[in-house]
């Protein structure tokens, strides 16, 4: 059998080992065939040399905002799948989202499927975003969508106004998610906290950006998270409560994975390992002129570039006590929660600005939209804490972990396991080849002059990492090529086309933490039965 592409000389990685280096991956027809010491070439077959290279899986970035109605200025998915696939990603789920208006799923997954198709250069799929559970979608919709859309998750809110579900709600949802084997993602913070304080704020004339963070402390994270927990508990259902951020809200987490034994999964994002809520409080940005030098430019607005949800944390201690949670297991992946707004735009994170001298009023935080840009850079960064040596130890990954966080543990847990996020025969043939150790092109500064997404700014802007995906093959082809963008200009390594991405119709994810069917503390045995549907 000839193959169509072989990746010679690499040393390949996966999520439990990094195997013996000079293996070659032999691939045909978008799919991992073969993997050996020696494969032999055919007259049709491409060879790429990884010169012994660190062969990783495809990145599989699980929470992803793209063309989101409340960020009018973020990626659509043309920017936004492009920048995944520079980035090393090969497979994004996104969000369709329900309004409260809408009595019927059915138009708002066509409508998201609208948007995407054909827009996407990378394989991609849909979370639901419930916000008005009503008894049809419960009882009859959300099992079409696991079974003929194969949309086989739901996120929900305990927070925003638009968004959030009361707890009554919540119950609901997971009860139905846990007889249809749906993956439920939660957004953890206490509202009622978050509008007090923020009333309070706004009272006082707290308004610049920095207030943000103060508006919504950790205690609410923490609060919420709890909550979570135990209703996932008294409903019996696996939940994953997304970017957490806050060392108490992590360690109810922790405690319900090795004291309770239950399915409560755990995810972070690289700007909870990284960034502070000092950056809020910037009052300059840093430009370049035309000879290539620094300066700042003051900006009294500035720190509303990095206001996200939940916020910046305030102290190394926070951005410590998540890589802990990282390295002993808490942590089951780690998404970039790419949720983009431009900041120099009338309806970007400016907006509070542009509002507030067309009405003579005082902007403040609260209407700067939230979320960072953050899906091409997620690996770079998370690839460089597995390989940097002089990275401090307590903030490092080995190998297999960082395959486990941004590509394993999110296909395993998304319905995607035999298909993707790792390297084996039977996989689809999606691959990132960095660069080999000591290239000269391999360390690079974060810069948003790099990046291929629409967004005018990148948190890690002046971040120093030491290798950036060189290929990455999307089920057998090379889409993104590194050293053609160095040598011909930006833009130009992207290889592939909007019309690659295929959307992803998924099977039911995999529980990888504490176990399912447990009796709720201080329930008799068999008391759950009295009042919950049994699981078919």
């Amino acid at each position: 059998m000839d193959l169509d592409l072989i990746v010679q000389n690499a040393t390949i990685v996966t999520a439990t080992e990094v195997l013996q280096p000079g293996l070659s991956i032999g691939i045909k027809a978008g799919i991992i065939v073969a993997i050996a010491l020696f494969l032999p070439a055919g007259p049709q077959t491409t060879v790429i040399d990884a010169e012994g290279a660190y062969v990783t899986p495809g990145g599989v970035d699980t929470h992803v905002h793209l063309d989101q109605d409340n960020a009018p200025t973020g990626d659509k998915w043309l920017s936004g799948s492009r920048s995944a696939l520079a980035g090393g990603n090969t497979t994004i789920l996104a969000f369709a989202t329900q309004r409260r208006t809408d009595e019927s799923l059915f138009p708002v997954v066509e409508e998201y499927h609208n948007r995407a198709r054909n827009q996407s250069y990378v394989d991609y799929g849909f979370h639901l975003i419930l916000t008005r559970p009503t008894e049809s979608i419960l009882e009859n919709e959300l099992q079409v969508m696991v079974e003929r859309e194969g949309i086989t998750s739901v996120k929900l809110y305990m927070t925003y106004p638009a968004m959030k579900l009361g707890d009554g709600d919540m119950l609901e949802i997971m009860m139905r998610a846990r007889q249809l084997g749906m993956t439920t993602m939660i957004h953890a913070e206490n509202s009622d906290m978050i509008d007090m304080i923020t009333t309070r704020l706004l009272k006082y004339h707290r308004t610049q950006p920095k207030y943000h963070a103060i508006a919504r402390p950790q205690i609410a994270e923490a609060e919420a998270t709890n909550r979570a927990i135990s209703l996932a508990t008294v409903a019996s259902t696996p939940i994953l409560i997304v970017h957490m951020s806050s060392p108490v809200a992590l360690s109810h987490a922790r405690k319900a994975q090795s004291k309770s034994l239950l399915p409560v999964h755990a995810e972070t994002c690289p700007h909870y390992l990284y960034l502070l809520s000092s950056q809020l409080a910037a009052t300059s940005i840093a430009t370049l002129d035309e000879h290539g030098h620094s300066h700042e430019l003051e900006d009294e607005w500035a720190g509303a570039r990095h206001v996200c949800a939940p916020p910046l944390r305030h102290s190394e201690d926070d951005l410590q006590s998540v890589w802990d949670s990282v390295n002993n297991g808490t942590i089951t992946v780690i998404s970039s929660d790419h949720a983009p707004s431009l900041y120099n735009s009338a309806g970007g994170k400016r907006k509070p600005l542009v509002d507030a001298k067309a009405t003579n009023s005082v902007p403040t935080f609260v209407q700067i939209p939230n979320g960072l840009p953050g899906v091409e850079t997620r690996l770079p960064i998370l690839f460089s804490a597995a390989t940097d040596t002089s990275a401090p130890a307590a903030r490092r990954l080995s190998l297999p972990r960082f395959v486990e966080l941004t590509s394993t543990n999110p296909a395993k847990m998304y319905g995607l396991a035999g298909k993707k996020g790792s390297i084996a025969p039977g996989y689809d043939a999606d691959l990132v080849i960095w660069y080999p150790s000591g290239h000269a092109d391999a360390a690079t500064t974060v810069s948003n002059g790099l990046l291929h997404h629409c967004i005018d700014y990148t948190p890690f802007e002046g971040i120093k990492v030491c290798n950036w995906p060189r290929f990455v093959v999307l089920r057998g082809e090379v889409k993104w090529n590194r050293d053609v963008e160095l040598s011909q200009g930006h833009g130009e390594g992207i290889l592939g086309q909007p019309t690659d991405g295929q959307f992803l119709k998924r099977a039911k994810g995999q529980v990888l933490v504490g176990r399912l069917g447990q009796t709720p503390p201080g329930m008799m045995a068999g008391e759950l039965n009295e009042w919950m549907e049994p699981v078919p």
